[in-house]
């Protein structure tokens, strides 16, 4: 299961971006207090089983599992 927290940010957008590109399936979480309640300080972030990720983690990811 993938989940994308996002703001709507450049770098949200990109990722989500990617996400599609290479046809994952994901829920994507704007609600900026789910974030908070995670602790999370920035967006965007990528859950992925239970693996949360940053944006430079995220797209590492996507071009080692493609």
């Amino acid at each position: 299961m993938i989940t994308l927290y996002s703001t709507g940010c450049p770098q949200c957008k990109i990722l989500e971006k990617k996400l599609d590109m290479n046809n994952y399936k994901y829920d994507k979480i704007e609600d900026e207090n789910i974030m908070i309640a995670k602790g999370f300080e920035s967006a965007p972030m990528l859950e992925i089983d239970g693996e949360i990720m940053n944006f430079n983690e995220a797209i590492k990811w996507i071009k080692e599992n493609n």
